[in-house]
């Protein structure tokens, strides 16, 4: 099968001026451009191994055409061998570099004198690199900057035209696209190749990138009412000012399609001038919920909004890939059109690293400079317009840990939302604490629970309060001070031990009383991240803490639980009831063949 030249031409460091009509003057060319002489032995050996090279280019764009157009009808022997077939072809080609190391070192070694520059500049990066693309786990590329091959291949990289060029770790580093891939893969799934996503150094930071996206002065948001903290802070103290974007903020304070409809039914009344005059609606929501865990019926919401021509951002954070995979729904007016999650919660897992990720479109998240995409031109999609220059890019090393913690991502979140169950129904017993969780049947968002959660679990956060008990403010403290070292007292979520923290203290302080009351935080409220602890320990602690610093205040209180053997057996019954679930839900050795 004969190469196309236009595919074989992206190998030519003349790729954008070359004159070339055949592969061989492509080749000729390319030892014109370093003053070779074709003629001269070593110009031969050179001259045909590139005419080689330029023809593998071309065999592997048809190879990458003819598999988009013909995978989904293999069976899954064929494509099992078609893989391997392709894996092996990989090990040659870097068998191939391999190969070229020696020829590139020595004459890279005759250049080279006896002064201390060998020692300034180092080793040359290509020498040692070959070896490492047989990690098995993603390279930790600690660099700022990059080699490239030459000015064409450059100046293409710098319009986004070379993908194995990333110029600056600023912008692109290999150990955080890896990263990227593999979010989108576990999120996407079989349309994974649809969907593209950007990393950031932070949730915030790629919660703040996607709206600075999105929004442009003037417009409206509208925002679910029950949002992080910071993402509140951020909207109030920032975008909703005056001398800032001057956002128009409206809050959703609801969880149903329905309801989502008639807020924005009034909002498009109430703001019809600021519309006419140019302003655009935006809608950002956060589902789960935090503090309470509170699910949205996120497609009514995306359907109602798609059908204004509303772009819909979600903040899946809480319910990980693990529980919903929203951009999974087969109908696509009931898909977010970007999910943000924050990378330091459950998906790392481990809270050694802060970071964040944005997922998107292919077309919203990167556009070649100068291109134009399904009505977007390039600099409007995320990574030129903010990505690119904003500089809040996630470093190599906690991509990889990011990375690391995803593969214990499954077995974790299963742990939590079974210990959610437990924990949620053992504070439930006691008459005077009100748990907000929907593992309870009875509250009033199980029903969500149940049709957009994986196996109907409950996500592995939610709040109790203690207003119905009147306690001292006093006692309450003691009693919140107390539940360490059961409980880790810490201002985060989404990790392997079990938090607690008191929202009107910390991470919802900025909001005012009317907004702390609107949010359902009261004094007493607790909000409780649950890890993968054995649950008989952190109730025998709670119910230990009530008795040292509650029962003075309020008589008989930790005698109000459950007693100790029902919580033993609802935590059994809890555990053995979900795992059945899991295990009839596995897939079987059929559905592989």
């Amino acid at each position: 099968m004969e190469a196309n030249l236009d595919d074989a031409k992206i190998l030519s460091p003349r790729r954008n001026t070359t004159q070339a009509a055949s592969i061989e003057e492509l080749a000729r060319e390319q030892l014109q451009h370093f003053a070779i002489d074709a003629a001269s032995e070593h110009g031969q050996l050179l001259l045909a191994t590139a005419e080689e090279l330029y023809r593998a280019q071309g065999n592997l764009s048809q190879l990458w055409a003819q598999t988009a157009a013909t995978l989904n009808q293999l069976d899954r022997s064929d494509r099992v061998a078609y893989f391997n077939a392709k894996r092996f072809m990989s090990f040659q080609l870097a068998k191939l570099l391999d190969s070229l190391q020696n020829p590139l070192r020595a004459s890279f070694q005759s250049l080279q004198g006896n002064d201390f520059n060998i020692s300034t500049r180092g080793g040359y990066p290509l020498f040692d690199n070959i070896p490492a693309i047989f990690s098995a786990t993603p390279v930790i590329a600690r660099t700022a900057t990059y080699i490239y091959a030459c000015t064409e291949w450059i100046d293409d990289a710098f319009r986004g035209r070379e993908p194995s060029h990333d110029i600056y770790s600023r912008l692109l580093n290999p150990t955080s696209i890896s990263l990227a891939n593999a979010i989108v893969d576990l999120e996407c799934g079989p349309e994974a190749n649809q969907y593209m996503a950007w990393n950031f150094n932070s949730g915030m930071a790629a919660i703040d990138a996607l709206l600075s996206n999105q929004l442009s002065h003037g417009d409206l948001l509208i925002v679910s009412r029950h949002v992080y903290g910071g993402v509140h802070q951020l909207l109030q103290d920032f975008y909703a000012r005056q001398d800032k974007l001057a956002i128009q903020l409206i809050w959703f304070d609801g969880t149903s399609g329905d309801e989502f409809e008639q807020l924005l039914k009034k909002a498009q009344d109430e703001h019809a001038k600021a519309i006419k005059g140019g302003a655009r609606i935006h809608v950002y929501i956060e589902s789960p919920c935090n503090p309470h865990g509170t699910m949205l019926d996120v497609p009514a919401i995306c359907r109602a909004a798609h059908r204004e021509n509303l772009l819909v951002s979600l903040d899946a954070t809480l319910a990980t890939p693990f529980l919903y995979k929203p951009l999974r729904r087969e109908d696509r007016a009931e898909r977010p059109d970007f999910v943000v999650h924050s990378y330091t919660k459950d998906i790392g897992g481990t809270g050694a690293a802060t970071a964040g990720v944005v997922i998107g479109e292919n077309h919203r998240m990167f556009i070649p400079k100068g291109d134009s995409a399904n009505g977007l031109n390039w600099n409007q999609c995320l990574f030129w317009d903010v990505y690119y220059i904003k500089g809040a890019f996630l470093d190599a090393d906690k991509a990889w840990e990011v990375h690391c913690g995803m593969r214990t991502l499954e077995m974790r979140m299963l742990t939590k939302c079974i210990n959610t169950l437990c924990l949620s129904h053992f504070f439930a017993s006691h008459p005077q604490i009100r748990v907000n969780c929907h593992a309870l049947e009875s509250h009033p968002n199980s029903e969500l629970r149940k049709a957009l959660l994986r196996y109907q679990f409950p996500t592995p956060l939610f709040t109790i309060d203690m207003e119905a008990a009147q306690l001292p403010t006093e006692a309450f403290k003691r009693f919140f001070d107390a539940l360490e070292p059961a409980f880790g007292q810490m201002v985060s979520l989404g990790q392997t031990n079990t938090m607690v923290l008191c929202p009107a203290l910390t991470s919802h302080s900025e909001l005012s009383p009317e907004a702390m009351e609107a949010a359902d935080i009261f004094p007493t409220t607790i909000r409780i991240s649950v890890g993968d602890e054995n649950m008989a320990q952190l109730a025998a602690h709670v119910i230990s803490s009530a008795r040292l610093h509650l029962d003075p205040v309020c008589p008989g209180f930790s005698d109000s639980f459950m007693s100790a053997e029902d919580a033993d057996a609802v935590f059994a019954r809890f555990y053995l009831k979900s795992h059945k679930k899991v295990v009839e839900a596995f897939p079987r050795v059929a559905d592989y063949l």
